[in-house]
């Protein structure tokens, strides 16, 4: 009864608003949502018909008169309508019944966001229903969310590996003292295995079909035993559908580049570290998270390429929305560390 009267009256939410997935999290409840960051609509019509976990499985299967939308690439706002209406759409489901007050929403936006894109984030929200709107950069969010002691004096380095960025940071005092961006990410990573299919087998795989493989026998290092799949797609010269087999072999190969650009923002980031933090670097080690470190072998190779101790989160997924979670609970925290430089009552 009490949740209900707290949904009912609003409150404050707090949101990663991710290219694969948006997760929500609610003042004294938690994670709360946690959907793809999918629209399907009618094309002619432009009526949302399903939107995260359902538009998902419509991916990849539509007819003509539908459309499966991403309205978040890359980490920002690709699609503005689209983007507002699955945001209004999530904030009602959290809320069920609706809201007597508009709630205070802030969102983690990658660290290198340029002024356009924060304001594209916010006038979605805004549209969504939103009282007021605060942004918090994801190597933050999610240093937070690991529980690192973010506001002392300290170094600390994250890396941060979504959907559609890679965001490396380090942080001391409550704020980011040297970041470094990258839009490579999972979904890169699922578009060069598409890829590398489609030019060695001539075969076309889809979205779901190439984020299994990743997830299966994808890897940044050797594994210590080798795997293989096999991959059903439809021949590119034929047009008729069949299997092949592939291995983990391969796969990491295909995947080098992304894996190169996404080890060496973090040397670039070492590199730029003041001496004094980067002592601090040396005993913590480097945080990794976000949905791409569970990419196997990803630690061994960033740990083999810096020599640094590398820590992977218990939460990785969710350690943005959990930190941005709390400073929905930690007022004081949302003054240090929001991109806004000071919060209204």
């Amino acid at each position: 009864m009490l949740n209900l009267l707290r949904r009912y009256f609003s409150q404050d939410i707090a949101i990663d608003l991710g290219t694969s997935s948006t997760l929500i999290y609610i003042k004294g409840e938690g994670i709360v949502l946690n959907e793809p960051s999918v629209v399907t609509i009618e094309v002619n019509s432009k009526k949302i018909l399903a939107v995260g976990a359902e538009a998902k499985k419509m991916v990849g299967r539509t007819p003509g008169n539908l459309a499966s939308i991403r309205p978040m690439r890359d980490g920002v706002i690709a699609d503005f309508g689209m983007a507002e209406r699955m945001l209004r759409y999530f904030i009602q489901k959290v809320h069920q019944r609706g809201m007597l007050v508009r709630p205070r929403i802030i969102i983690g936006v990658p660290s290198r966001i340029t002024q356009v894109e924060q304001r594209a984030v916010k006038e979605s929200a805004e549209l969504a229903g939103a009282r007021e709107v605060y942004l918090i950069e994801e190597p933050v969010a999610a240093a937070i969310g690991a529980g690192l002691p973010i506001t002392e004096p300290s170094g600390n380095m994250v890396v941060d590996i979504g959907g559609g960025t890679t965001d490396v940071a380090v942080i001391s005092l409550g704020g980011i003292v040297y970041s470094e961006s990258v839009r490579i990410a999972g979904d890169k990573i699922d578009g060069a295995i598409m890829s590398y299919l489609r030019r060695e087998y001539s075969l076309l795989i889809g979205e779901h079909m190439a984020e299994r493989i990743k997830i299966e026998i994808g890897s940044a290092y050797p594994l210590a035993e080798k795997k293989q799949m096999a991959v059903k797609g439809r021949d590119v010269v034929s047009g008729i559908p069949r299997t092949i087999f592939i291995d983990d072999t391969e796969i990491r190969e295909t995947l080098q580049d992304c894996i190169t650009t996404i080890v060496t923002a973090v040397r670039v980031a070492l590199e730029h570290t003041p001496p004094e933090l980067a002592g601090d670097i040396i005993d913590r080690g480097i945080v990794l998270t976000g949905g791409g470190s569970l990419l196997q072998g990803i630690d061994n190779r960033l740990r083999e390429e810096t020599g640094l101790p590398i820590v992977t989160v218990d939460e990785p997924l969710s350690s943005v929305v959990l930190g941005v979670g709390q400073t929905l609970e930690e007022l004081s925290l949302l003054r240090k560390v929001s991109t806004q430089s000071r919060l209204n009552p």
